[in-house]
């Protein structure tokens, strides 16, 4: 399963999720989020406070690009 670290997030991608609209599983420590990249947004998440999730989707928004293109490389779409 790839994973891209960016800011000390995990950045990651299963393969399960094939089925699935592009996105990645942020994790830190106990915490998980799950962000949709077309159009960023949040699914669900597990331990992060509103300030840290904040920043994530910024993190990811930057990221964006590069993560897509992870995403479409592992999946091969």
């Amino acid at each position: 399963m790839p994973t891209i670290v960016i800011e000390g997030y995990k950045f990651r991608f299963y393969s399960s999720d094939i089925v699935e609209p592009p996105h990645v599983h942020v994790l830190r420590g106990e915490n998980v989020a799950k962000i949709w990249l077309s159009p960023i947004g949040v699914e669900y998440n597990h331990g992060y406070n509103r300030r840290e999730l904040n920043r994530i989707l910024g993190v990811t928004a930057q990221n964006r690009e590069r993560l897509l293109e992870v995403w479409h490389d592992y999946f091969n779409r």
